[in-house]
């Protein structure tokens, strides 16, 4: 009973939110377990997950995982999208650790350009 409320709720949120799964991983990786952020700030931290994720799809190539070059654009693209687009509530240890935990998940949940767990 309770996997499948939380299942129904978790399907709720994406409908409540307007955000699609991929992003809402972004958002929630961006949001917990800090900063607390206003309103407003929270529309500005998913225009950013919607952003990032647009970016970060046009730079996964082929065999990326292994090219030092694409690992850094991604890297990049990641420090700069959230350095120009998140409010001014992260701090720039905060910013760092984000920058680091959505690097890890784009490289665990996109082995390759077309082919991930949200395929």
């Amino acid at each position: 009973m309770n996997l499948s409320k939380s299942m129904n709720d978790e399907e709720e949120r994406h409908v409540r939110e307007n955000m699609s799964e991929e992003e809402l991983v972004i958002l929630d990786i961006l949001t917990r377990p800090a900063p607390e952020l206003t309103a407003e700030e929270r529309n500005e931290v998913k225009k950013v997950a919607r952003e990032l994720l647009a970016r970060l799809k046009g730079l996964l190539v082929l065999n990326w995982r292994h090219k030092i070059e694409a690992r850094s654009q991604l890297k990049l693209a990641i420090e700069d999208t959230l350095d120009y687009g998140l409010p001014r509530a992260y701090t720039p240890e905060l910013y760092r650790q984000k920058c680091s935990a959505l690097f890890e998940h784009v490289y665990e949940s996109y082995p390759e350009r077309n082919a991930g767990v949200y395929a």
